[in-house]
């Protein structure tokens, strides 16, 4: 059964963009290689609420929650997420599809 990573992300212009974007580039083939499949990756976002106002959006599909799972536990990930911790305000859910 199908899972979904959404992620929404705000941009602190302060931190370091330039670790952002080698995180952007980085992550792409981690997340293909367990079978990721970029639905959405995109900066032009309107935000509906006043609450909450992504800079970016970011939707995933897994071929399974245990596959999404081993992507971002992996070593390859791990090496890596900082670059995003350190640098921009991430909020991520978990879809499963019914």
């Amino acid at each position: 059964m199908s899972c979904y990573f959404i992620v929404d992300t705000y941009i602190d212009e302060k931190k370091n963009q330039s670790e952002y974007e080698k995180y952007i580039a980085l992550v792409k083939p981690i997340v293909e290689s367990y079978g990721g499949a970029y639905l959405v990756r995109s900066n032009k976002v309107t935000a509906l609420s006043e609450k909450r106002n992504p800079q970016r959006v970011i939707i995933i599909r897994f071929p399974s929650r245990a596959e999404l799972e081993k992507c971002f536990a992996s070593t390859e990930y791990k090496e890596i997420m900082r670059k995003r911790e350190e640098n921009v305000d991430a909020r991520a859910l978990i879809v499963e599809q019914n």
